[in-house]
């Protein structure tokens, strides 16, 4: 299978090296080849090869050898937090890419990279890909738009609706407890997450799917009190408890998303909690 990789970042050059050792051609596209171009091309099981291109540029982008690709995945993000920026990542850069790969007529999938932002609920409520999407900020409003051009590919389109996602250089969150600067929430707020490696097996496991559904959330088996979380990694940081004044017994905030439809088709977590 021949597979572009458009995003080919923190978890997209993950999965661009994990389906070249598996054997697949993959495109790797990146804005900028220098942060991203781990393994020469060829030194794969695969081919992989990168490429750069920025695609708001249609110039740039009608340039592109895009012949033969068989599947998409789609993994850009939005340089900066606000709506023109998110607008650009999520809808207008995909249609721009969507409609470059319509002059071949080989595309048989489209992985959107979505996000959990998609879900409104604020009241510690369990959701999943039945759940009600009525994102209230623009980055969720921007996301699910993407979901929907994705849709409109022509071809068997998927959304992975990740968490938060942590692992190797994103140490931010633990500095901040070996600072001392984290603090506990008044109250229990759920979070979830998952981890880079296992997002990008993820995007693996969904692209290799015979029939897959249109939608999957994908976070880890256990949405985390954010309090919980503060305090193993001060436990294990050797820093001391991070203050605040929290009561178990508020009512919470967040959401405890459900990943049971993933892990339906045979998927399992590498690290299934935080």
């Amino acid at each position: 299978m021949r597979v572009l990789v458009a995003g080919a970042g923190y978890v997209g050059a993950e999965l661009a090296c994990r389906l070249a050792d598996a054997g697949h051609d993959v495109l790797a596209l990146r804005r900028t080849r220098a942060a991203g171009a781990e393994r020469a091309d060829g030194e794969s099981g695969g081919r992989l090869r990168w490429l750069a291109c920025d695609l708001a540029d249609s110039r740039a982008l009608g340039e592109l050898a895009l012949e033969g690709v068989d599947a998409l995945t789609y993994l850009v993000a939005a340089t900066a937090r606000e709506d023109a920026a998110y607008r650009r990542a999520y809808v207008d850069c995909l249609a721009n890419l969507l409609e470059r790969l319509r002059a071949h007529s080989t595309l048989r999938r489209v992985l959107y990279a979505s996000s959990t932002s998609v879900y409104a609920q604020d009241d510690g409520s369990r959701v999943d890909e039945s759940s009600a999407t009525e994102p209230r900020e623009f980055n969720g409003r921007r996301v699910l738009e993407g979901e929907a051009i994705a849709r409109s590919a022509g071809c068997c389109a998927v959304a992975l609706r990740l968490g938060g996602i942590y692992g190797p250089g994103r140490s931010a969150l633990q500095e901040r407890v070996r600072a001392g600067a984290a603090r506990l929430p008044s109250a229990p707020h759920y979070t979830n997450r998952i981890q880079r490696d296992d997002a990008a097996r993820a995007c693996a496991h969904l692209l290799a799917l015979a029939a897959p559904a249109t939608c999957y959330v994908g976070v880890d088996r256990e949405p985390a009190d954010r309090a919980a979380v503060l305090r193993w990694l001060a436990v294990r940081l050797g820093a001391p408890p991070p203050p605040g004044d929290y009561d178990a017994h508020a009512p919470p905030s967040g959401k405890r998303c459900d990943s049971a439809r993933l892990l339906a088709t045979g998927f399992d977590f590498a690290y299934p909690t935080f």
